[in-house]
C-alpha cells in the first residue's frame, strides 16, 4: 500500500515544466506521468552471502575502473574517430522550442496511428494560468480536432499530441515517421481466402465483439509470479506445469465452426467456452479469466484489483 502511495505521488511531480505556444498565445504548464508501470524488479546478489552485485565504469582498453571526471560523451563520427560534447553542446542544440510545446497543426485524432504513439503525460496548468490553459482546452474539445507539437524532452526533439481526456489536456510523446519500421517486407502475399472460412472468421469475431473494458484486462504474469515469490519466501516448493502443446490444425473450417460454438456456449453452457464451475471445490483448477468472469456475475466490489487467490476467497464467502 505504502509503494503504491509512493508511486501515485512520484506521479504527481513534474517532470518537466515549460508552455504550449497556441499561436500568439503561451499558456504555462507542466508535465506529469500518466502512467506507471508495475513491473517487479529483481536484483542480482551473490548466492553465496546474499550481497548486491554491483558495476564499475570499466576502460575497455586499459581493463581498469575509470573516475566520472574522466568519463565523457562522444559521438562516433566514423569508425574510431569520437567528437567530444560537453553540457553547453547540448544546451546550444535546445535555442529553439526548448521550453515551448509548439503546436503546428490540428488534425483529426482518428487519422493518427496508434503506431507512433512512445508515452503519455498529463498536462496541467503552471501557477496562475488556469483560465488560459482553460481557454485552450475548451477551444479544443469543441472542434473536436487534436493538435499536433514539437517540443524537447531529456536532450532530443520529440513529437507530440495534444488532446482532451476527461477534462485535462493530455500530450502523447510520438516517434518521428522516420522511426518507424515499413512493413512492406512482412506484409504476406496475397492468398486466396475461402468464402466460407471467411464467413466464419466473422463468426467468431463477432462472438468476442463488445465495449472496451479496461479494468478487465491484468497482468495475470506478474500475479503468478508474486505468488511464487510469496510461496519460496515460506519455504514451499513450486513446480512448473507441463506446457500444454496446441493442437495441429487440420480442417480450418472445422476449427473456426468449434471456435464460434464455444464461444457461443453451444456446448458450454453459454459461457463464452468457459467452463461453468459445479462447485467451490472447482474454483482452484480454474484460471484467473474465468475466476474475473464469476466475480463479475456475482457483482463482487474490488474484482478488478483482486489477485487470483483473492478472487477464489471472494467466490467462496
Amino acid at each position: 500500500m505504502a509503494k503504491r502511495k509512493a508511486e501515485r505521488e512520484a506521479g504527481r511531480r513534474a517532470v518537466w515544466s515549460g508552455s504550449i505556444s497556441f499561436g500568439l498565445v503561451n499558456v504555462p504548464v507542466r508535465l506529469y506521468s500518466a502512467v506507471a508501470e508495475h513491473t517487479l524488479h529483481f536484483h542480482l546478489v551473490h548466492t553465496k552471502d546474499d550481497s548486491r552485485i554491483g558495476y564499475e565504469k570499466i576502460c575497455k582498453k586499459e581493463g581498469k575502473p575509470v573516475p566520472d571526471d574522466e568519463i565523457a560523451r562522444a559521438f562516433e563520427y566514423a569508425k574510431g574517430e569520437y567528437v567530444f560534447l560537453d553540457d553547453e553542446d547540448f544546451d546550444a542544440a535546445k535555442v529553439e522550442g526548448f521550453k515551448t510545446i509548439d503546436i503546428t497543426d490540428f488534425v483529426p485524432y482518428e487519422q493518427i496511428d496508434p503506431i507512433y504513439f512512445r508515452h503519455t503525460y498529463f498536462v496541467g496548468p503552471d501557477e496562475g494560468a488556469g483560465k488560459v490553459y482553460a481557454l485552450l482546452r475548451d477551444a479544443m474539445e469543441d472542434s473536436g480536432l487534436a493538435a499536433v507539437a514539437k517540443f524537447v524532452m531529456r536532450d532530443r526533439q520529440n513529437l507530440g499530441c495534444l488532446r482532451v481526456r476527461e477534462g485535462l489536456i493530455t500530450l502523447e510523446q510520438m516517434y518521428f515517421a522516420d522511426e518507424v519500421h515499413p512493413a512492406d517486407d512482412l506484409v504476406p502475399r496475397k492468398t486466396k481466402v475461402d468464402g466460407r472460412e471467411l464467413a466464419m472468421a466473422k463468426k467468431l469475431i463477432d462472438s468476442f465483439t463488445g465495449d472496451f473494458e479496461p479494468a478487465k484486462y491484468e497482468d495475470t504474469y506478474r500475479d503468478a509470479l508474486c505468488e511464487i515469490i510469496e510461496a519460496k519466501r515460506k519455504g514451499k516448493d513450486v513446480h512448473r506445469p507441463a506446457p500444454e502443446e496446441p493442437a495441429p490444425v487440420t480442417d480450418l473450417l472445422e476449427a473456426l465452426r468449434q471456435s464460434v460454438e464455444s464461444a457461443r456456449g453451444g456446448s458450454n453452457g453459454g459461457n463464452g467456452g468457459r467452463r461453468a464451475p459445479a462447485g467451490n471445490g472447482e474454483l482452484d483448477d480454474l484460471s484467473k479469466d474465468e475466476l474475473y468472469e464469476l466475480a463479475q456475475r456475482a457483482d463482487i466490489p474490488g474484482r478488478s484489483r483482486m489477485s487470483r487467490t483473492q478472487l477464489v476467497k471472494a467466490l467462496r464467502r
